[in-house]
């Protein structure tokens, strides 16, 4: 097969098209054809070495893709032939891989395989920390920063959908007004405004039930500032630094919940039971096109080297996608 080697930790230039054996699928797994593969933070953090796989997982890069499969436990409920989008342990970026066939779900109804690429990873990601770990409910409010990320058009047409109301941070107008078509309430470009002092305003000082959180640093402050009572942050991410300091009284005033959890290490059991839920309560929403999968730029598998320079220099709406062959 074809996959993307990387030759060292470093920047985009370490990518390389090799050829190496079609991995063999193990107990419960399935074999996937791989279509397209989506482009993640997670992907340019193990490229530059700061994100290993886990113990087990392939050290290739890429976390989500839309294929077919190619072969199946008898028991999956899968079959040779099937049409998947897929969370996958690492492995995504090649022409094969394999994942436990738990981790797969049957393509939307009207999806192509570019867009079914851009699902697991976001939507995963969201389900398990907005809505399992978060307890976003109806009639609550939610923040989500970066807005436009992937993560974030996934969890404001989530937050939408499912009766909350949505704020988010970005930092272009154009961003700003993207949020706001995708669901937001209001969004505040963190740029030119103090996100805390505004979302005060927009939530006549009573503040937000949960926040979404890829920041850390100096963000960790300013959102337990505007956590209502009883609030929880969810924490995905650190890309403004791992290390923090916080006010305890303020967390124990309002007795907040400051939680988070990371996607990939997880074990197979919840992988699958995130995948179940979202079957149940997503997929209705996806077929019937009340929540999208937004696709901001597609590449062609050769120059993924392009893609992780475009996903890093952040310009972008939604999800970046390598592609093998037509949906």
């Amino acid at each position: 097969m074809r996959y993307v080697a990387t030759t060292g930790p470093g920047g985009a230039e370490v990518l390389q098209i090799q050829t190496t054996a079609t991995p063999s699928p193990g107990p419960g797994d399935v074999l996937i054809r791989v279509a397209a593969s989506g482009v993640n933070r997670p992907d340019l953090a193990q490229r530059a070495g700061l994100y290993p796989p886990p113990p087990g997982a392939s050290p290739i890069l890429g976390l989500e893709v839309a294929g077919i499969i190619e072969g199946a436990p008898s028991d999956s409920g899968f079959q040779p032939g099937d049409r998947v989008c897929a969370l996958v342990p690492g492995g995504g970026y090649a022409t094969h891989c394999v994942t436990p066939a738990s981790h797969c779900l049957p393509i939307p109804k009207n999806l192509d395989f570019t867009h079914a690429a851009g699902i697991a990873e976001t939507f995963f990601t969201v389900w398990a920390n907005v809505f399992q770990i978060g307890g976003l409910k109806a009639g609550q409010r939610f923040l989500v920063h970066g807005g436009t990320s992937g993560i974030g058009v996934t969890a404001l047409q989530l937050a939408r959908a499912f009766g909350a109301e949505a704020y988010a941070t970005a930092g272009s107008e154009r961003k700003v007004a993207a949020c706001v078509e995708l669901g937001a309430r209001a969004a505040i470009n963190y740029r030119s405004e103090d996100f805390v002092a505004r979302l005060a305003a927009l939530t006549e000082g009573q503040g937000v039930d949960v926040i979404l959180d890829m920041v850390g640093g100096d963000y960790t402050a300013k959102n337990i500032a505007c956590l209502a009572m009883n609030g929880r942050l969810v924490q995905i991410a650190t890309l403004g630094g791992a290390k923090v300091q916080i006010h305890l009284p303020t967390v124990m005033q309002k007795r907040l919940v400051i939680t988070g959890s990371t996607l990939r290490p997880r074990s197979v059991a919840d992988k699958a039971r995130i995948a179940s839920e979202l079957r149940e309560r997503v997929w209705p929403l996806l077929e019937s096109g009340q929540v999208k999968v937004v696709v901001d730029k597609v590449f062609e598998f050769g120059d993924v080297r392009k893609a992780h320079e475009y996903l890093e220099a952040g310009e972008h709406i939604g999800k970046v996608i390598l592609v093998h062959e037509a949906g």
